[in-house]
C-alpha cells in the first residue's frame, strides 16, 4: 500500500507540474506498431463498468493549437460517425490525460470532449468489425478525426495498414445491460469474467501468492480495476497464486511488468508452464 500511495503522489505532482495539459495525439506523427507479435485475437474488449470521473483530463474548457474544447457533462446518448486514427509505440508507457499509463496492447482510445473515462463501442463501417474501448485520453487534434484508438483497438478493427477508418462510436452508459461484441480474446475471457485456473501454456506473470483464497480474490479485484487482464488464480503447493497472462513473448511480458509497477503493484516475476 505504501508503494501504491507513493507512486500515486509522485504522479499527482508530475501531472500538476505540467499544468494539467494533455499530450497531443496526432496520427501523422512518427509512430509505429507493436513489436510484440500481438494479434487481433489477443486483444480483449474493455469491460464497461460504472466509474467516477477521472481526477485529471476533465478540465473544461481547454485549449489545443489555439482551439478551445468543452468537455461534455455526460456521455448519455452519444453516437457519432466519422474518421478514426490510431497511436502506438511512440506513446507506450506514457501517461494519458486521465493519468493512467498508456498501454498500446489494450483496447483504449482518446477523444476530444467525452468525459474521462467513457466506455464506447466502436464499429469499423468498412468491414463491420467491433471493439469496446475505454476512453481515457484526449485527442485526436488532426483535422476532423473523431477518435484516436490504441494500437490494440485498431488491430481489432483491421485498420492498422490503412491508418484511418470510417467508424461509428457509440457510448455505453448502462454497463449492466450491455451484451458485448461477442468477441473473446485468445488470452482470456476479459475483464470482469469469472476467475478460473489459467488455461494453456506459455509465459505468465505472478502477481502474488496467498494461503487464503480470499487474499487472492482481493488482488484480482484490484488488478481488474486497473484493466490488468487476463488474470487467473492457480492453486499450487498450498498457495493460491495470482497470474496475469499468458503472454506471447518476453517483450509483451516486460511491458506489463512496467505497467504493474507504475500502477503501484509489487513487481511480478515470470512463470513458465
Amino acid at each position: 500500500m505504501k508503494l501504491r500511495w507513493s507512486l500515486w503522489l509522485l504522479a499527482a505532482v508530475l501531472l500538476a507540474s505540467c499544468g494539467g495539459k494533455s499530450k497531443v495525439k496526432d496520427g501523422d506523427q512518427a509512430d509505429g506498431p507493436s513489436t510484440s507479435g500481438i494479434r487481433a485475437s489477443d486483444v480483449a474488449d474493455a469491460v464497461p463498468r460504472d466509474e467516477p470521473l477521472a481526477r485529471y483530463g476533465n478540465h473544461s474548457p481547454y485549449e489545443v493549437f489555439g482551439k478551445k474544447y468543452t468537455v461534455m457533462s455526460s456521455s448519455q446518448g452519444y453516437r457519432e460517425v466519422g474518421t478514426a486514427s490510431w497511436y502506438g509505440a511512440k506513446f507506450h508507457g506514457r501517461r494519458t490525460s486521465s493519468g493512467e499509463p498508456y498501454d498500446m496492447h489494450l483496447a483504449t482510445a482518446a477523444h476530444k470532449t467525452l468525459p474521462l473515462p467513457t466506455y464506447a463501442e466502436v464499429t469499423n463501417l468498412d468491414n463491420g468489425k467491433k471493439v469496446v474501448v475505454k476512453i481515457n485520453d484526449r485527442g485526436p487534434f488532426k483535422g476532423s478525426r473523431i477518435i484516436d484508438l490504441s494500437y490494440g483497438a485498431a488491430l481489432r478493427l483491421g485498420m492498422i495498414g490503412s491508418g484511418t477508418a470510417r467508424v461509428e462510436v457509440r457510448a455505453i452508459t448502462n454497463p449492466g445491460s450491455y451484451t458485448g461484441t461477442g468477441v473473446v480474446a485468445a488470452g482470456g475471457t476479459g475483464s470482469g469474467s469469472k476467475t478460473n485456473k489459467a488455461d494453456g501454456h506459455g509465459l505468465f506473470l505472478q502477481m502474488g501468492a496467498f494461503k487464503d483464497r480470499d487474499g487472492a480474490e482481493s488482488l484480482v479485484r484490484e488488478l481488474r480495476k486497473d484493466d490488468m487482464e487476463p488474470v487467473s488464480i492457480n492453486k499450487q503447493g498450498g498457495y493460491h497464486k495470482v497470474w496475469l497472462g499468458p503472454y506471447l513473448n518476453e517483450d509483451q511480458a516486460n511491458a506489463i511488468i512496467l505497467r504493474a509497477v507504475e500502477l503501484g503493484f509489487d513487481r511480478p516475476h515470470k512463470v513458465r508452464r
